[in-house]
């Protein structure tokens, strides 16, 4: 039923609790789903604890047979929706460090440049204009 390479593939497969996150179902319907031969699964434990993986793919087909396709819709718009304020969240959060810091940096130099007064002319290389004027115009070539 899965393609080739589906199973390895980056974001094609789900655990059940996240499929249950997601999708807003039971576990229970995840199983009906496997025992009717509808989804695919395989076994895997983190740390002791054991899961299903199941492919995105059929479980979204399965969701869509048997609850509809809008519920699917609106379950998929709705975590999509989640996902993008909580990245707005952590963008203003980070928005509000670099303001921050923003401002110290600021502040730092408002008290360097208070402190030190100007800050010494660069080096020239070469004749530079003053050593050109004061010697009446004319440069020294060797």
């Amino acid at each position: 039923m899965a393609e080739y390479g589906e199973w390895n593939r980056k974001g094609a497969t789900l655990s059940d609790v996240t499929a249950q996150k997601e999708y807003g179902i039971s576990r229970d319907f995840i199983l009906k789903g496997i025992n009717s031969g509808r989804l695919e699964y395989r076994e895997g434990a983190v740390w002791g604890n054991p899961y299903l993986r199941i492919l995105r793919s059929q479980l979204e087909k399965y969701i869509a047979a048997e609850l509809g396709s809008p519920y699917l819709g609106g379950k998929k718009r709705q975590t999509e929706l989640r996902a993008i304020k909580r990245e707005m969240a952590d963008l203003r959060k980070r928005l509000d460090e670099l303001q921050a810091r923003r401002v110290e940096l600021e502040g730092q130099m408002k008290e360097q440049g208070t402190n030190q007064g100007t800050p010494p002319e660069p080096p020239t290389f070469g004749n530079s204009s003053k050593q050109i004027a004061r010697s009446g115009g004319k440069r020294n070539v060797p």
